[in-house]
């Protein structure tokens, strides 16, 4: 880390008062950083957050640990009203609402005169619609608030009410607000408009990219602790208490997706729980160094040299609880009535390779055997019948004894014979969307059901494209 990042965190820990905001806990989990990529702050939501900060911009406007402070706590805002998108597409009007939103709010926060100069000095109360992000001059907690110069004119009555309203306990919502901008702004307008915080386009690291709860759990879990400790205003006012809108956000469990469903069932039917709980001792010898001569080639090479070594290389025995299980074998349906769908499905093996078997069994009137790399070119083998006859008796010859079956379900209800195969082994069947349970329901130990296959990139299957048939 360079000097220059320490000091600038050193110099974010030192701007906020101690114990107030419960930030040094963010800044560990997210580095510091200093880049010209952005134009103001932003923090990169993603997996390894970063906190990034434009130095020519903070070294001229937020120059003062009030200044710096109070552009850090605008960047956190934008991470949680990122999470809480009140739109389907963010539009630049949008952000200058929001930006008008948690600038008030934290004008209410933070009340003081070097707190909120970051506002005062960066905009003026003379241009419109910039007027909106910043108080107007001589502005106080708790006393009526004036009508900035550029709201004086008759046609912006409205709009001088409702910025009279945003700087007073009254409050404004996001919708009235932006109503009231729409008519009177264009993009030429907005685009005049230099907004603080994070406004890329929203790419995988944007915090105004939603669904951080899956890009970046381990900063939102920091910042949802943060903002219920923060202090809250007199008086919370509408469209400002973050702590609210946490609270009355509601967030949905998100599905596992096929890959995940598959890779679930091929554990359990390995003999791997689903949170890798099943564990079994495995014989692991432990290096240590010993005084006692062993038959150790480090040795022998010293004492060749004319070096008698004090201490020997060696292994004592030990054990030690490991995650066990077994690779899975898969019979993969390539029956005409999943013809669309055996793209799909070879990714689907192909995305859970490390579990599976070396050979995977295609099967439709006959087993067909394949390896990975096979499956990966596309080979393919069918008689575009379906009839399980033919993988009972491919595990009884070949004696598997675990199983996963991917299907539609559709294979007819197994003889005597195949009914005990089956039935003997840990076999767990994956249904595609519309299969049916009925002809394999008495020999399944384990169920998946998987999604709509033709929609699979966004599962994180590949797509594959077949070859024609094995040679």
């Amino acid at each position: 880390m360079s000097e220059s990042t320490v000091s600038l965190t050193d110099r974010l820990l030192q701007a906020f008062p101690s114990g107030s905001f419960c930030l040094p806990a963010m800044l560990e989990l997210a580095s510091i950083e200093e880049t010209d990529a952005v134009p103001t702050a932003a923090v990169e939501c993603c997996a390894r957050p970063r906190l990034l900060l434009n130095p020519q911009w903070t070294a001229k406007h937020a120059e003062t640990p009030e200044k710096l402070m109070m552009l850090t706590l605008h960047e956190l805002h934008h991470v949680v009203l990122g999470h809480t998108r009140l739109y389907p597409r963010i539009t630049p009007l949008d952000n200058l609402v929001f930006d008008a939103v948690i600038n008030s709010m934290l004008c209410h926060l933070l009340p003081d005169q070097a707190c909120i100069a970051l506002m005062t000095e960066f905009y003026s109360d003379r241009a419109f619609p910039e007027c909106f992000l910043r108080p107007a001059p001589g502005w106080r907690l708790g006393k009526p608030a004036r009508t900035p110069a550029a709201l004086e004119r008759p046609e912006h009555a409205h709009l001088a009410t409702l910025y009279r309203m945003l700087y007073t306990p009254a409050g404004v919502g996001y919708e009235a607000l932006r109503e009231a901008l729409r008519p009177k702004v264009n993009e030429a307008t907005l685009g005049r408009v230099k907004l603080l915080g994070d406004h890329r386009s929203e790419s995988d690291g944007a915090s105004s990219a939603g669904q951080l709860e899956i890009r970046s759990p381990a900063l939102l879990g920091e910042v949802r602790r943060i903002v219920e400790r923060w202090p809250q205003p007199p008086n919370p006012i509408l469209g400002r208490s973050l702590a609210d809108a946490l609270r009355d956000a509601s967030v949905s469990a998100v599905k596992p997706s096929n890959a995940q469903q598959l890779a679930r069932l091929m554990r359990l039917v390995g003999g791997v729980s689903v949170r890798g709980r099943l564990r079994a001792m495995h014989a692991q010898p432990h290096a240590v160094e010993s005084p006692l001569p062993v038959i150790d080639r480090r040795s022998a090479v010293l004492r060749s040299l004319g070096v008698n070594p004090l201490l020997h290389r060696a292994s004592v025995p030990g054990r030690m609880r490991a995650p066990c299980g077994d690779r899975v074998h898969v019979y993969l349906d390539v029956s005409g009535s999943v013809q669309g769908l055996v793209p799909a499905l070879y990714g689907a093996v192909l995305a859970c390779g490390e579990r599976v078997h070396p050979v995977v069994h295609l099967f439709s009137t006959r087993v067909a055997d394949v390896t990975l790399q096979q499956l990966r070119q596309g080979f393919c083998s069918t008689t575009n019948g379906t009839c399980i006859e033919c993988v009972g008796e491919h595990m009884v010859r070949n004696r598997v004894r675990r199983a996963v079956m991917v299907t539609d379900g559709f294979v007819g209800k197994p003889g005597a014979s195949t009914h005990a195969a089956l039935e003997e082994a840990v076999l767990g069947v994956a249904l595609t969307q519309g299969g049916a349970r009925q002809d394999l329901q008495a020999v399944t130990d384990h169920w998946a059901e998987l999604d709509d296959l033709q929609t699979s990139t966004g599962n994180n299957f590949a797509s594959t494209q077949l070859q024609g048939e094995l040679p």
